[in-house]
């Protein structure tokens, strides 16, 4: 996995691969995917357990984060696969809603539940280090196409 320094607006991002457990291509339709809410949760809850069992502070909910996270999501499930697609326009956009000097975002599919893709990104030495970053804020937003595929993406900022 490579990391890909960015430079938008005078503002220093970072770009991370995609892990998945395989490449499926799936052609679902997005008007129909919700947010997966009870797996959104415990995801934010476990990366913030893990942080502060590292002596690293919480991470903050972030409303602005979510929407980036969801729209991205919706977009991966039109497309049928995981991507950083556009990522530069989205960093850029948090960026000017929050005034964040750093974004990174981690994504992820096939994953039955948090603590599986928690473990997933854990086990890639670039989405630990992104998950354990020097960051305030976060968001995940986890959904399902209609074929049963979980997508996730996760922002981070500061």
């Amino acid at each position: 996995m490579k990391m890909k320094p960015l430079l938008v607006r005078g503002v220093f991002l970072l770009l991370f691969v995609a892990c998945s457990k395989n490449d499926v291509a799936v052609s679902p339709e997005v008007n129909s995917v919700v947010n997966i809410k009870i797996i959104e949760d415990e995801l934010l809850g476990i990366v913030n357990t893990h942080r502060e069992s590292l002596g690293y502070a919480p991470l903050q909910y972030s409303a602005v984060a979510y929407q980036y996270a969801s729209t991205h999501n919706d977009y991966m499930i039109s497309q049928g696969n995981l991507s950083h697609d556009n990522f530069s326009s989205r960093a850029s956009d948090i960026s000017s809603e929050t005034d964040a000097e750093v974004v990174a975002e981690n994504v992820a599919k096939d994953y039955i539940d948090a603590e599986a893709a928690f473990h997933g990104w854990l086990q890639s030495a670039d989405h630990r280090k992104t998950m354990e970053g020097n960051f305030t804020h976060t968001a995940v937003s986890v959904k399902k196409d209609e074929q049963g595929t979980i997508f996730y993406t996760q922002l981070f900022y500061r």
